[in-house]
């Protein structure tokens, strides 16, 4: 059965005014996400990943061009959506159930049904048994899972990311990727993942927008097509690295090494 599009990018540009100079951060960039895929945009620092994620979102307007959501112009943020950055956002005078609660505060749901649907969103990260917890008693691993159960507990059918792993030891990092890979299966949640981290990419993706900078551009799709869970060090791991690596000219097999003595 073929998925159907749920966000669509068409021709966008994003200019900023700097003082009397207009710099252009994102230039015609068009693509599609399909409803219940993981994408991620890599590129760069300063190539415009997260200016693209914040228009996606509606938290910014583009200059030219639309995004559209089922065919409806995005104009502004809205519960069908939700940002998850990188300092998890808690409120330390709450505790663990009573930050998931926090999203479901102003809507149709009974105190009793806030509390049943956080306590399930809460054991689905696997903090069930640290519920009544302050941030501050928790790792920075389990804080951002917090966040993650936040912004699941309001049910949003698009969740996106700017580097949400990026602070992150590499033991924390790792098992993170697999708790979301795990809660995306369960949730079908579409998720548009903003990352540096190459090998982040290619293990988390369904698809890879490869970003060109100055202005900001999608030079490659690359789909990833290995079945899950993926081997960091399989040859088809390996060939997919490649391809990226290549795309920023990081390989350079036949370059001469020049010693200043």
């Amino acid at each position: 059965m073929t998925p159907s599009v749920f966000i669509t990018i068409d021709d966008v540009s994003k200019s900023f005014k700097n003082r009397e100079e207009s710099l252009v951060v994102l230039e015609h960039i068009t693509a599609q996400i399909y409803r219940g895929e993981l994408v991620s945009i890599l590129g760069e620092s300063g190539c415009g990943k997260s200016t693209l994620l914040n228009l996606i979102g509606g938290f910014e307007q583009a200059s030219e061009g639309t995004v559209t959501m089922e065919g409806e112009i995005v104009t502004r943020p809205s519960r069908r959506g939700v940002m998850l950055f990188q300092n998890y956002g808690l409120l330390p005078w709450r505790s663990v159930i009573r930050n998931v609660e926090l999203g479901l505060e102003n809507t149709e749901l009974n105190q009793k049904e806030r509390r049943e649907r956080a306590n399930f969103y809460v054991r689905l990260v696997g903090l069930g048994d640290k519920a009544g917890m302050y941030p501050h008693e928790l790792s920075g691993g389990m804080q951002q899972r917090v966040a993650i159960a936040r912004a699941l507990a309001i049910e949003p059918e698009l969740i996106l990311m700017d580097e949400p792993f990026a602070a992150l030891d590499t033991f924390n990092r790792y098992y993170l990727q697999d708790e979301l890979l795990t809660i995306q299966e369960k949730s079908k949640t579409t998720i548009v993942l903003v990352t540096h981290d190459i090998d982040e990419a290619i293990y988390l993706s369904d698809r890879v927008f490869i970003m060109d900078s100055k202005p900001g551009r999608i030079k490659k799709e690359l789909v990833i097509t290995t079945q899950r869970p993926r081997d960091r060090g399989h040859g088809d791991f390996q060939h997919y690295r490649k391809l990226i690596l290549d795309e920023f000219h990081f390989n350079r097999p036949n370059a001469s090494i020049e010693y200043n003595i």
